[in-house]
């Protein structure tokens, strides 16, 4: 059973930097494309980042181009987001998802598998 656990949110301020972890556990990480969703309160889920299980290919929402990293760890099974320059409309929970697609996927509907959680908030 593939389970996802998230770690590394918090409260910064505006102009701040944040690292978010997911490992996955219960099966091969590398078969996995990895994404990174978040939910704003009383807003839908969103795409954020996302990095495919091949080559390592990057794609990001332009809310975030330049100034979010996602990049992954096979030998430590483990995705990571790396947040700069962070700002108050950045605030929301972050979740950690995962597809065996071969490419990056933009909509939730098309992860299988889903961590619980961590919520981000930036103040100004």
């Amino acid at each position: 059973q593939v389970q996802l656990v998230e770690s590394g949110g918090g409260l910064v301020q505006a102009g701040g930097s944040l690292r978010l972890s997911c490992t996955l556990s219960g099966s091969t990480f590398w078969l996995y494309t990895m994404a990174w969703f978040r939910q704003p309160p009383g807003k839908e889920r969103e795409f954020v980042a996302g990095i495919d299980r091949s080559v390592g290919t990057a794609e990001y929402a332009d809310s975030v181009k330049g100034r979010f990293t996602i990049s992954r760890d096979n030998a430590k099974n483990t995705v990571y987001l790396q947040m700069n320059s962070l700002k108050p409309e950045d605030t929301a929970g972050y979740y950690c998802a995962a597809t065996r697609s071969h490419d990056v996927e933009f909509i939730t509907y098309d992860y299988n598998y889903w961590g619980q959680g961590t919520q981000v908030t930036v103040s100004s």
